[in-house]
């Protein structure tokens, strides 16, 4: 089970957004895949179609990371009415906040690592949608995760933000879990004929070269309409939206070869 936490340190990124895009591009490759909402605002519980009633969440298993809780509070995602496959959620929630302190335990950390290990054999891939900060919940979701991907736009104060995220990241890897490395930055929300935004890019790329991660992802609305709609993007109309389910393919086959993510038939990275 490979485990990619999807980050930023600046809100408004459209961190949520590339979750849910590469949620839908690994539904839609098969891939055994389960999202953790750990963002207090619990948006991608509500863009993946599920119902809470009844069920237990992530805060639930913050407070106690045993697998009957954390079965308890995972739950199938409506996604799964369109084809078959598996795509479930770990459902979030605003009582999250309460986990996340500026100085968490070494104990508090490890607490989604211990839940997500009682159900490693059911997943191939788990999508962590992180907290916009490097608070408590960061960091919980960073010492569970093998990969970290930082989402980011072309704008300057994005580009502070990201540096920081890369300098978080290793100080974990260094202090907390070695097995941490950087994914790689996704550029989010890109206008190709803006200058600025051109500009933006080739610093990140001057700045980090390779970890600036290919496609940079165009802005469209068709994302935020089919998130809406509580739909995977790969089945929303239009060219844009297919246009953009193809450039989440090519991120997910970076995150495929890079996880070992078993991927078979015709549905398997080029």
């Amino acid at each position: 089970m490979h485990v990619l936490s999807v980050s930023s340190l600046k809100g408004g990124v459209g961190k949520t957004t590339v979750t849910l895009g590469l949620a839908s591009a690994a539904f839609a490759r098969g891939v055994r895949t389960l999202v953790v909402d750990l963002d207090p605002q619990s948006d991608v519980s509500t863009g993946m179609d599920i119902h809470v009633a009844g069920r237990l969440n992530v805060a639930d298993v913050l407070a106690n990371p045993k697998e009957k809780v954390v079965r308890q509070a995972i739950t199938s995602s409506g996604w799964a009415k369109v084809h078959p496959g598996t795509i479930d959620v770990m459902i979030g929630s605003p009582s999250a906040i309460n986990f996340d302190g500026p100085h968490p335990s070494v104990r508090d950390v490890w607490k989604l690592e211990e839940a997500l290990a009682t159900i490693e054999a059911d997943y191939d891939l788990v999508l962590i949608d992180c907290a916009p900060s490097l608070n408590a919940l960061t960091r919980t979701a960073w010492a569970a995760s093998d990969r970290v991907v930082v989402v980011t736009e072309p704008g300057l104060f994005s580009v502070a933000a990201a540096d920081r995220a890369l300098r978080a990241i290793e100080e974990i890897r260094r202090g907390l879990s070695p097995r941490l490395q950087p994914l790689g930055i996704v550029v989010n929300r890109v206008r190709p004929q803006s200058i600025e935004h051109q500009f933006r890019i080739k610093e990140l790329r001057d700045m980090f070269g390779p970890l600036v991660l290919t496609p940079q992802l165009p802005e469209r609305t068709s994302l935020q309409q089919a998130q809406g709609a509580a739909k995977p993007l790969h089945i929303w109309p239009g060219d844009s939206a297919q246009e953009l389910a193809a450039d989440f393919d090519s991120l997910l086959d970076r995150i495929v070869r890079t996880g070992r993510i078993p991927v078979t038939g015709s549905a398997a990275p080029a």
